[in-house]
């Protein structure tokens, strides 16, 4: 009886493991199986062989074998002898040592600032571990073949990183050595060699069978060669193909799906004819039509001698165009799936991305479903906070990094964690909108006093109306709040230079907790044993991360101190790499995830069957991934060295990918058009099948989960096109009050008016709020009207010079980058360079008598409802000595046109004018007015140009526009008085205000795209 088998890849695997286990005759001569070891590679597959067990027995009693995962270094796993091996250098402490060799190494230290060179040095550490594992699991000894890895003629570069390279073959073995440690995989293959030799000298008397290897290192072979010598010994391989020709499967590239399986029966010593295969007939087809798609490229000559159809019967592509409908496409595909009782679903992806978007699109079909690859320590919810905290630590609590902790879901500041987001809120809409404060506590106090002095001296009165949207949860006053936030950050923001890694961490641990301290936890009492901050160490994640966190704070502290500006990139640096598994799928212990759907990835699916898989993301270089040599060694430098060649992985994942086809009922491929904006180029396998059946005249159908996608957020009866809101509020309720420039706004947008007045809506200020240029307008107004003030008719000689202090004193109150301050500077001193010139021109042209500056007028308007107040305020008003105004506005934005402002459609001057000529300026009589300026102040190559408007072509003159003024705006305000008067947005495609803080609330964007849309039907 052979004890080499090959079960057929369209057989379930594990379920014919099974079977075939339980048909071995025990001593009492019962057919249920018996005691024994199977092993299996990897703790995932055993789990799945245990279920396998349970549906082929059916509820029947038998006893099944210890089954073992062969990675499970566990001494007392195989019930072999013990070894006297050095016990594991911990994770962690390996990687801060290989850190400070690293820093140490002449190549890294020259020019180096060590306390900024550990982000660099820890993944350069994590690299050098992975070059030690690959090469102790492939047998090969980096000591002894590495110094002579490089030749004469390879680039002085190699020979460099050879030299960097002696850290791993002269620094590490010395101190594994005096450390009496040794590299985790180097005594898992001792541990494999001691099993081996221990099964040599006793064999066990039980039954062994290796199940599902299809790639074997070096060390997992001889365990597989002593199974196999062993009296009751099998080896049971997936998917060997028999039928492949002798002299292809001599020559099997590394990337072949079959390679890896070559690679163990060459190791073994074993002949391919010698294998036994377990078949029961199923899926030969496919697997005919795969052989030959899958032919290295000197065989694939066979595809032009039977041209006759071949079965693709189950077989369907899914073509995306971008990564979103290829996941929604996906979900569609999983949830018609497991609509059918006891059916079975796969996706099955190394595009972790992909199968994050196709988990969140389930939940819409509440479906829960866990990634089989586990989710990024450094992505979990507390691994977050403690990142956002070191982030905002480092920015000195500016309003985004400090509003990002505090309404984080963890922050809880001793309250609840409502008060404490009520709180953040109230923190936010008082002190953090608009400019940021200056750096720290110290800026969140100033901040705060500026507030409570605008309160004393009446210039503003603050009324949180937003407040009510917080109940039930209470913000608390302002004061405690920020030293509630003073008292948890202290561990950390005491911190001003570099300190050792241990007490960074520390510090942050501390801050950390004090911040997601609840309130029930600092009121408890000693009997209780509470810690403030424990929820953060709860869970799954929460365990992980305090066991990542403490090992690095025992094993850090030989490496360089470090600045706090380091600590989040260290951080998550240190976090890369490790995944939490099972995370989503539990809910306050209960089981959340579907039991008939799994998104795994290519390593956690092997040895698994489904009735339906969708094999996602065929893209090069995602599936397969791209052959890298790794950052160390060269192709020609791996191959002297022993070390595979990088084409083997390609090889395994080719192997994956064609077990998952030929096992599965029914299988889809999917892949995206496009990843990330760029095309994507599909796997070569799908290009290789593709170009097999269009030899034939075949091509594969695409699955109508496409067609679904499309149609899934379409409503059913067809889309209706919105139209422009038209809000008629109550007469009562309309704005008796508004402001010269809010009567362009009301002619231009009167849903603006509509949405500041009378729903009392405005817009938030940003959050740290740059200088724009509002912000430059509002330095050259204040500059302007300072100079025209202190000196209205007589200008010194330096009058220029003068102006320019001015301006540079206005700039500076704004606390500006010092960039935008160098920029700016320039320009307001070409401004006032233009301005001294023009008014030197104006006073020579016309004597001047009286010059008023930014003088406030105020005007009862009566109108046919009620009495209508108009508002405003003029830059400057110049009166010469015939008793004549000149209205004046300075613009540093573009000014508008001679067209508008005589058809009506900007009329500040000309209603400036009215009121002039009516009285409504204060302390100022009633005067008539013959010129309108604007003086566009830019400080670019033009750095100003005086503007007449209306201009001189114009057929009506600037007093036949003032005198009509007026009564065109109490046309309008009896127009909206009015109840049928609607306040619409934008109702005049050709006046559009440049920015409105209401487009969205409006929805202007819908309703135009579907106007558009139809005018173009």
């Amino acid at each position: 009886m052979s004890k080499l088998i090959t079960i057929a890849p369209s057989e379930p695997f594990l379920e014919r493991v099974a079977t075939e286990w339980l048909k071995q005759t025990d001593p009492v001569g019962k057919d249920k199986g018996g005691p024994g070891l199977l092993l299996v590679p990897s703790r995932r597959a055993g789990r799945a062989l245990i279920e396998a067990f349970l549906r082929v027995l059916d509820g029947e009693a038998a006893l099944l074998p210890r089954i073992v995962a062969i990675n499970d270094i566990d001494e007392e796993a195989w019930g072999g002898g013990d070894a006297d091996l050095p016990p594991s250098v911990e994770p962690q402490r390996r990687l801060a040592t290989l850190s400070l060799l690293i820093l140490q190494t002449p190549i890294v230290s020259q020019g180096l600032d060590r306390t900024k060179g550990i982000d660099r040095a820890w993944p350069l550490a994590k690299a050098l571990a992975d070059l030690m594992d690959e090469a102790e699991r492939s047998g090969v000894d980096l000591s002894n073949s590495l110094p002579n890895a490089v030749d004469e003629q390879f680039s002085a570069h190699w020979q460099q990183t050879l030299q960097f390279l002696e850290i791993i073959t002269e620094i590490w073995p010395q101190w594994l050595q005096e450390e009496g440690v040794s590299n985790p995989i180097a005594r898992q293959v001792a541990r494999f060699q001691e099993q081996a030799r221990s099964w040599s000298h006793t064999p066990p008397e039980t039954p062994v069978w290796a199940i599902g290897f299809a790639d074997g290192s070096a060390a997992v072979s001889d365990v597989l060669k002593a199974v196999l010598n062993l009296p009751q010994g099998k080896i049971l391989l997936p998917g060997v193909d028999l039928g492949l020709p002798d002299e292809v499967w001599e020559n099997l590239p590394p990337a072949h799906p079959q390679a890896g399986l070559r690679e163990i029966l060459n190791a073994l010593e074993a002949e391919r004819s010698e294998l036994v295969e377990w078949r029961s007939g199923r899926g030969d087809k496919r697997e005919a039509l795969f052989q030959k798609v899958m032919l290295p490229e000197q065989a694939i000559a066979v595809w032009g001698q039977d041209l006759r159809p071949h079965d693709i019967t189950g077989l369907s592509v899914l073509p995306a165009e971008d990564q979103q409908q290829e996941a929604q496409a996906i979900a569609l595909i999983l949830r018609n799936t497991v609509s059918v009782p006891g059916k079975t679903c796969a996706l099955v992806t190394p595009d972790r991305a992909l199968a994050r978007r196709v988990g969140v699109e389930l939940l819409r079909f509440g479906i829960h479903v866990d990634d089989s690859a586990g989710e990024a320590l450094a992505q979990t919810p507390v691994a977050i906070f403690l990142r956002l905290i070191a982030m905002a630590a480092e920015a000195k609590l500016s309003p985004v990094a400090l509003l990002a902790v505090l309404k984080h879901p963890l922050a809880s500041l001793g309250r609840t964690p409502g008060d404490c987001h009520a709180s953040a809120r109230q923190l936010e809409r008082l002190l953090l909108r608009g400019p940021a404060p200056a750096p720290g506590i110290a800026g969140l106090r100033a901040r705060l006093e500026e507030l409570h002095e605008r309160h004393r001296t009446r210039q503003e009165v603050y009324n949180d109306e937003s407040s009510s949207a917080d109940l039930p949860d209470v913000p608390e006053g302002p004061e405690e709040f920020i030293d509630r936030i003073e008292k948890a950050f202290e561990p950390l923001l005491t911190l001003s230079e570099a300190v050792p890694l241990p007490d960074l961490l520390e510090a942050l641990v501390k801050t950390a907790e004090m911040l997601a301290a609840r309130e029930d936890e600092l009121t408890a009492s000693v009997e209780e044993e509470r810690h403030p901050g424990e929820r953060l160490w709860a869970g799954e994640d929460g365990e992980l991360l305090s066991r990542h966190l403490a090992a690095l704070i025992q094993h850090t502290a030989l490496l360089p101190s470090q600045k706090l500006g380091h600590l989040d990139s260290f951080l998550n640096t240190s976090m890369s790499g490790q995944t939490l598994t099972g995370f989503r799928s539990h809910r306050g212990g209960v089981e959340l995830a579907h039991p008939r759907v799994s998104i795994l990835g290519v390593l956690e699916s092997r040895l698994l069957t489904f009735d339906v898989v969708v094999l996602g993301g065929l893209n090069e270089t995602i599936w397969p991934p791209a052959t890298d040599p790794g950052p160390w060694l060269s192709r020609p430098m791996r191959t002297k060295v022993g070390l595979p060649s990088p084409e083997r992985q390609t090889g395994i994942s080719a192997h994956d990918f064609l077990s998952k086809v030929l096992s599965a009922k029914e299988v889809v491929f999917s892949n995206a058009a496009r990843r990330d904006g760029s095309p994507g180029v599909p796997a070569r396998w799908m290009v290789r099948l593709n170009a097999f059946l269009g030899g034939r005249g075949q091509k594969l159908p695409i699955h109508p989960a496409l067609s679904w996608q499309r149609k899934m957020d379409q409503p059913l009866d067809g889309a209706e096109t919105i139209s422009p809101p038209e809000p008629r509020p109550p007469v009562a309720l309309r704005p008796r009050r508004l402001s010269i420039t809010e009567i362009e706004r009301w002619m231009q947008d009167p849903y603006e008016i509509y949405a500041k007045h009378i729903l009392k809506l405005r817009a938030l200020d940003p959050l740290e709020e740059g200088a724009e240029h509002v912000d430059f307008g509002i330095i050259v107004h204040a500059g302007m009207e300072r100079i025209f003030k202190r000196y209205p008719h007589t200008w010194p000689e330096n009058i220029d010079q003068k102006l320019k202090e001015i301006f540079f004193e206005e700039l500076k109150k704004l606390n500006l980058h010092p960039a935008r301050l160098n920029w700016w500077r320039p320009r307001l001193d070409r401004i006032a360079d233009w301005v001294v010139q023009q008014e030197q021109a104006h006073r020579e042209e016309r004597k001047i008598v009286q010059r008023y500056i930014e003088a406030s007028a105020s005007y009862i308007l009566q109108a046919d409802y009620a009495p209508f107040k108009l508002t405003g305020r003029a830059d400057r008003i110049d009166v010469a000595d015939d008793g004549l105004a000149t209205i004046l506005d300075y613009k540093t934005g573009q000014p508008p046109t001679g067209a508008k402002v005589e058809g009506g459609w900007s009329v500040q001057l000309v209603l400036e004018g009215a009121l002039l000529a009516q009285g409504g300026f204060k302390d100022i009589p009633s005067l008539s007015t013959t010129r309108l300026l604007y003086w566009h102040l830019t400080g670019n190559n033009k750095s100003g140009e005086e503007k007449e408007v209306p201009g001189s072509r114009a057929k009506r003159s600037a007093e036949d526009l003032i005198k009509d003024a007026l009564e065109n705006l109490r046309s309008l305000v009896n127009a909206y008085d009015d109840l049928n008067q609607a306040y619409r947005s934008q109702p005049w495609a050709h006046y559009i205000p440049r920015y409105t803080d209401y487009a969205q609330l409006a929805r202007v964007y819908e309703w135009r795209a579907a106007y558009a849309e139809g005018n173009e039907g």
